[in-house]
């Protein structure tokens, strides 16, 4: 096959742009590795190469993709360049070591990328292709080029979550695209009617692989199977979900609650596309215990939305600072900086909705956040604001009737779990609240997956204890109801900690990568 694309520019390899002083040493290692194919000794080369499996993968294919070699750490090079530029971002440093007949690869990366949008092989694609393939790996990236002439880019390191989140900043630059195969896993947010997708197995390997068995890949990437949603599946398409769920039973429960381990024994977790409907007395602290509970999941990581409606984002955000914290921070003035940068670091992101809102405008802003922060918890407080805008002479029921629908459609559709506060009814509030008290109609208790109940249970001797009931759990239908302890100081609902050990472990935590799911598709996808 003839390569029409001229390879990377020498001009643009000869600096790193806009670096900071970490750069330096990319720029130093860069210096001092030698062009792969320009190596003095032959008989260096072959080696380098069948150590890292390439030894079919051409000369004048590495000095295309600008691939260097570092002798003193044995280690390939390769360039890394990013779509609003021409020149070198960074590098990518890939060691091998063999473990008998298992090759193992270490990988690095200089310097370590703040935004993780720089790619290899950028600037091969010209402005004429119209098609791309997506690998997961340099070295499948140089194999699937040489053996078909496709553009090809590389990308697995834009994915700090895995292959299944692309980045928001790349996403402008991959509409030039009228189609796109991704050799590596399954994609999201570039359009499933535009996709193909190359599915691991036998006869379809790593693209390395496949080009060293000899195998035909331009076959193998035209006949990659449409990323397209099917309106009818069998079971042998479910099959693997099936035994995800079946093999990895506490990751399809879900995200755990650290501070109500009482919600996990009955919930047991937090699940993506479900509709939670939450409810309690006027002024039992509704608001303030909702916080704490979406804090919880925001701590381990759980990207979140609040659409605080009744109270603003300020008081909002200085009510989750106190329970982040779990003391007056107004008494401890001088530790606001310190718990504050630990609070900045969390995945959580507001609203600036106050009031009433119409059920478009916030279902909009919704799908904006789950697209550009990949969002998959969204809080409303609460649904009675949603009414506001909608005529008086519309039955309020039917209105509520239609919001609870388009919050339900939004969770299923989008894979992202709705917590809504819903008040009760007015007569209801004197006594223990039932699922039944729940304003509306019947639809937004039989539409959540869960039904949440802050009870204020009123004592002769003094104030009320509240508790928590679960009265709806359509995951495995276990209900029950656990008491609560307020606290003031901390306006927590949950056990206090020890200060210094909770400072201790959010550092340990913010400190520590989160590892990616084990198990199968089915698992990942429900967690």
């Amino acid at each position: 096959v003839e390569l029409k694309h001229k390879g990377v520019p020498s001009a643009g390899l000869q600096q790193l742009e806009g670096v900071d002083p970490a750069g330096e040493d990319a720029r130093h290692i860069w210096d001092r590795a030698l062009p792969l194919w320009e190596l003095l000794d032959e008989e260096e080369t072959r080696t380098v190469k069948a150590t890292f499996g390439i030894s079919k993968v051409s000369d004048s294919t590495l000095k295309r993709f600008g691939v260097r070699y570092l002798r003193t750490a044995r280690t390939l090079v390769f360039p890394w360049f990013n779509p609003r530029g021409t020149g070198l971002k960074g590098l990518k440093l890939l060691g091998a070591e063999c473990q008998g007949d298992t090759v193992l690869y270490v990988e690095n990366t200089l310097p370590r990328p703040s935004a993780y949008h720089n790619l290899f092989g950028l600037p091969l694609i010209g402005r004429r292709d119209t098609e791309v393939v997506l690998t997961g790996r340099e070295l499948d990236t140089l194999a699937l080029h040489q053996a078909t002439g496709f553009a090809c880019l590389q990308l697995a390191c834009l994915l700090p979550r895995g292959v299944t989140c692309l980045p928001p900043v790349l996403l402008p630059y991959l509409e030039q695209f009228k189609r796109i195969t991704l050799w590596l896993g399954e994609p999201r947010k570039l359009n499933p009617k535009r996709c193909s997708l190359v599915r691991p197995g036998d006869q379809q390997p790593r693209p390395l692989e496949a080009f060293t068995r000899g195998m035909n890949l331009s076959k193998i990437v035209r006949s990659a199977l449409p990323a397209g949603h099917k309106s009818i599946v069998s079971f042998r398409q479910l099959r693997d979900e099936v035994f995800g769920e079946l093999a990895n039973v506490e990751q399809v429960a879900g995200v755990k609650w650290a501070r109500f381990p009482d919600l996990n024994k009955l919930l047991k977790g937090h699940r993506k596309g479900e509709l939670t409907v939450f409810t309690g007395p006027t002024g039992s602290g509704k608001t303030t215990f909702i916080s704490e509970y979406a804090l919880d999941l925001c701590m381990q990581g759980v990207n979140t939305l609040w659409g605080s409606f009744e109270i603003n984002n300020v008081r909002l955000a200085k009510i989750m600072l106190t329970q982040f914290a779990e003391r007056r921070l107004e008494e401890q003035l001088e530790q606001f900086d310190q718990w504050a940068d630990k609070f900045e670091d969390l995945p959580l992101y507001f609203m600036t909705f106050h009031g009433h809102q119409n059920i478009k405008a916030v279902i909009d802003t919704m799908l904006h956040a789950v697209y550009m922060y990949d969002i998959s918890h969204v809080v409303i407080d609460n649904l009675q604001f949603m009414m506001g805008q909608e005529q008086l002479s519309v039955d309020r029921l039917a209105v509520q009737d239609y919001i609870v629908g388009a919050f339900r459609k939004f969770a299923t559709d989008n894979g992202c779990h709705v917590t809504l506060v819903i008040h009760p009814r007015k007569e209801d509030e004197e006594r223990e609240l039932q699922t039944a008290s729940i304003f509306g109609s019947a639809k937004a208790s039989q539409e959540a997956d869960n039904v949440l109940i802050l009870q204020d249970r009123k004592l002769v001797t003094g104030p009320g204890k509240p508790c928590l009931q679960v009265s709806k759990n359509r995951f495995d239908g276990d209900v029950g109801v656990f008491p609560l302890e307020f606290s003031k100081v901390s306006l927590t609902f949950s056990a206090p900690s020890k200060g210094k050990a909770r400072l201790k472990k959010v550092k340990e935590d913010n400190e520590t990568p989160k590892k990616a799911p084990a198990g199968g598709s089915g698992a990942s996808k429900k967690q």
